[in-house]
């Protein structure tokens, strides 16, 4: 029998269909691989073994009577931030170890109406303020090249699991980052569609005007198959943008001669790996010899992008998370009175990091600081927003890498919040403008770390990025190659 957890989506969907397998065999397969590699890896907060063998048995009987969707029977896991109705969703949070939501976000709800198969629930940065899953309150998640290594965050969990081969495909969410970066660290394919592309509905709150839920997958063609599923309207989401969905599929393997590449100079710093660095100028030769036309343009308040958004990612954690009080659901600790409770509720339930954003904030909200902090950062982001629409009059989409290194050692960065901050400072930009990113591998270091590079598109053109994409990831072999597990 193949080894069917090394398959992406557009394989087993294949096989599948054909009637060569069934979708018990892969979830099967992907479970005794999990097996095999999670002791080491610790990609899954909840596995969801018995649940998933009875949702493959489903999807096996819809093909049987000519059932034909594209996520048929595909086992994929679930970042722990999206409510999945009688499945503990836990945020990687103490304070909601024990919710089980009554609902089903509407990401995952698209993927029950085609039929895919839950693996489980994948670790994360508590309540997704992290880069490097060590801020998780249950483990750190290890980067399947290296397990002394991070393997970036808050999306940590669902990249590894992607890379390790432990699903076919994963969702994350994506902040300030989170999607991106570990998709870069652990050499998968990473996207965040346009903010509004996808329905936030059952996503827990970390910024919301921020955060957007997408795919990691094995590869490219396989992150347009299942932006496909998740992305449209939806009425329970009021941001969810009324913009009509194209098959992302169809720009697939299309020529990209003619298309100019944007290579902003404010994203090759000083302090940048120049490991890292070699690698995106060979890709950027590489787009020239499939006949992109490369393009100098600029971003000139870039520098000022991981500020701004520090300012306003934390004012809206800190009125997200005032809900978690120990009343309704949650965590509830003992106290004196009503509000001794609500504070030890809180001051055990919540995580260092998750405090010190709140902590930050309040104070940034607070009276006398509001126009100092958070109105001037929400200037700055207007004009990180015209610097991209200012480019993209130029340019049909931007170039740039993923992250300034490969990935850090577990507790390299623990002891110095403001250099883990700086792990997003190529990432950050896309969010506090809405456009589209995706993470493709583009190189390994000398010590066999993955490299990403990171292509940035106009708002709800997802298509040229995933055409883009495509084009270079047939030209090279980064994707193929896998961590010796």
């Amino acid at each position: 029998m193949l080894d069917l957890y090394r398959f992406g989506i557009t394989e087993i969907s294949a096989m599948i269909g054909k009637g060569e397998i069934s979708s018990r065999e892969v979830t099967a397969s992907v479970f005794s691989r999990i097996a095999h590699v999670e002791d080491r890896i610790r990609a899954f907060v909840t596995l969801t073994e018995n649940h998933a063998m009875d949702m493959a048995d489903k999807a096996d009987r819809g093909r049987a009577s000519g059932n034909r969707t594209a996520l048929l029977g595909i086992p994929v896991a679930i970042k722990d931030n999206m409510c999945t109705k009688g499945i503990p969703t836990t945020c990687s949070s103490r304070i909601l170890q024990n919710f089980v939501p009554p609902y089903e976000s509407t990401a995952t709800s698209r993927l029950l109406g085609q039929g895919y198969v839950l693996i489980g629930k994948t670790n994360l940065d508590e309540f997704a303020m992290g880069s490097s899953t060590e801020n998780s309150g249950f483990f750190t998640t290890r980067n399947p090249w290296d397990a002394e290594r991070i393997p970036g965050g808050s999306s940590g969990g669902s990249a590894a699991a992607v890379a390790a081969d432990e699903c076919i495909a994963a969702l994350g969410s994506d902040t300030g980052g989170s999607i991106r970066q570990p998709a870069a660290l652990c050499g998968v394919v990473g996207m965040k569609p346009t903010y509004g592309r996808v329905s936030r509905y059952g996503l827990v709150a970390f910024a919301s005007s921020l955060d957007q839920i997408g795919p990691i997958t094995k590869n490219v063609k396989d992150c347009a198959v299942l932006l496909n599923v998740i992305a449209g309207k939806d009425s329970m989401d009021s941001t969810s943008a009324p913009v009509a969905v194209p098959d992302f599929s169809a720009g697939i393997g299309r020529d990209i001669k003619g298309v100019k590449i944007g290579i902003p100079k404010e994203y090759f710093i000083d302090g940048m790996d120049p490991e890292v660095e070699k690698a995106v100028r060979d890709a950027i030769h590489q787009y020239a010899s499939l006949g992109a036309i490369p393009v100098d343009v600029s971003l000139p308040h870039a520098g000022y992008a991981v500020a701004t958004y520090y300012v306003l990612a934390t004012s809206e954690a800190s009125s997200n998370l005032a809900r978690y009080d120990g009343v309704k659901y949650g965590f509830r600790a003992e106290g004196k009175d009503l509000i001794d409770m609500y504070m030890q509720s809180r001051a055990q339930g919540f995580g260092a990091e998750v405090k010190r954003r709140i902590m930050l904030g309040t104070y940034t909200l607070s009276s006398g600081y509001y126009d100092a902090y958070y109105r001037k950062a929400q200037q700055v982001r207007t004009l990180i927003k015209r610097d991209f629409e200012e480019a993209f009059k130029k340019v049909d989409l931007i170039l740039t890498p993923t992250t300034p290194t490969a990935a850090f050692r577990l507790g390299e960065k623990t002891a110095d919040p403001l250099q883990m901050y700086l792990a997003d400072i190529f990432t950050i930009s896309v969010n506090l403008a809405g456009v589209p990113g995706i993470s493709i591998p583009c190189g390994f270091t000398s010590n066999s770390l993955p490299i990403g590079l990171q292509l940035i598109g106009r708002h709800f053109d997802e298509e040229t990025l995933l055409q883009a994409a495509y084009a270079y990831e047939q030209a090279t072999d980064w994707h193929r190659r896998k961590p010796d597990l």
